[in-house]
């Protein structure tokens, strides 16, 4: 028998505060809230100049969205914001538990079938099998490429990455508990420090528990801040280490998955085998040798099993760094939507993260 209950409204909340109107999706398990509406003007010249205005003067929105209790500490958000690109169809800044991100591949997947259902796209011609996205991320200009039906999404979604490199390779660091390690640091749109988890204490990528795991790239990552300056050839905003990917070590190129899991933010994990992280280790593996141009790889989630794949597609430039083009590919799905109110009386208004 069919419930005759109706959806209920909204309650009465704070007048001064409106609810923030939100579409869940995830991609291969990682979540992306996106913000349909209720969020105050973000401000600023370009779209870096409003990420800044954002965290200085809207950090209390992304804590509402991503702590508990509308959210958890693993949550992913999206703001929608106009961008100064003209073959940009819409601009974008990532949430996290931590602050800021400068990209998120995850999230780019799952904005490009968002951003032809709602139309902020213009419809593909008749018969089109593939609609054309084109997302301004802090780090640059990235085109999602999204399968569909009709005009409408109905498949996995590809994108071609920004300019990805290696900023430092084979380097050794003092990592507390586990002693001097040999990492590399790649850049997929944010930078990340790539190891095999082998090095750290004999961890199994695929059957550790998560805690040893996110302990331990959380020491590579904090290890590698002390010890070595990030530099970005282009912007300084784009100058900081986002986390640690820890991988089953496996990086000569096969027709095998290769593993890994990604600890970004404050010990936030990736659920997904994270599209950016994916970018940087085919650049990685690219600038070792190790495979080819438009060579595909297979990339797991230890966390989900989930699956992204990537290929090098074209050599580029990052300053005077060499770089690729990288192309991930991958399927994200709606879970949901919601109002998320405030009330004035609320003293956990702005949400909480437990430690």
């Amino acid at each position: 028998m069919e419930s005759a209950l109706a959806v209920p409204r909204l309650p009465p909340h704070d007048p001064r505060t409106p609810a923030l109107s939100v579409v869940d999706m995830h991609t291969g398990g990682e979540p992306l809230r996106i913000v349909l509406a209720g969020c105050p003007e973000v401000v600023g010249p370009t779209l870096l100049a409003k990420r800044r205005y954002m965290r200085q003067h809207l950090d209390h929105v992304r804590r509402r969205l991503m702590f508990e209790p509308r959210g958890h500490r693993d949550m992913y958000g999206a703001v929608l914001v106009p961008s100064e690109l003209p073959d940009a169809h819409l601009g974008v800044l990532f949430l996290h538990n931590e602050g800021y991100s400068s990209m998120c591949g995850h999230a780019v997947l799952a904005l490009g079938r968002f951003a032809l259902d709602f139309g902020l796209v213009p419809a593909p011609p008749a018969g089109s099998r593939e609609a054309r996205v084109n997302i301004h991320c802090p780090c640059g200009l990235v085109a999602a490429f999204v399968a569909c039906e009709g005009g409408r999404s109905c498949g996995p979604v590809r994108f071609h990455s920004v300019p990805a490199f290696v900023l430092a390779s084979d380097l050794i660091v003092d990592v507390p508990g586990h002693g001097k390690v040999v990492v590399d640091i790649a850049y997929g749109g944010a930078f990340y420090a790539l190891v095999s988890a082998e090095k750290l204490g004999g961890l199994d990528v695929y059957s550790a528990k998560m805690r040893d795991l996110v302990d331990a790239a959380s020491a590579v990552t904090e290890a590698v801040k002390v010890q070595f300056k990030i530099n970005h050839p282009e912007s300084e905003d784009l100058a900081f280490l986002y986390g640690t990917i820890l991988t089953d070590g496996k990086d000569a190129y096969s027709e095998e998955p290769t593993t890994n899991i990604c600890v970004f933010a404050d010990e936030q994990v990736d659920r997904s085998p994270t599209g950016s992280g994916v970018t940087a280790r085919i650049a990685l593996q690219y600038h070792k040798g190790l495979l080819e141009l438009n060579q595909t790889r297979t990339f797991k989630s230890s966390a989900t099993g989930s699956v992204f794949t990537g290929k090098a597609v074209r050599e580029a430039k990052c300053g005077d760094l060499k770089a690729v083009i990288v192309e991930v590919s991958g399927q994200a799905h709606y879970t949901g939507a919601a109002s998320l109110t405030v009330e004035d009386d609320d003293p956990l208004r702005d949400g909480f993260l437990l430690k």
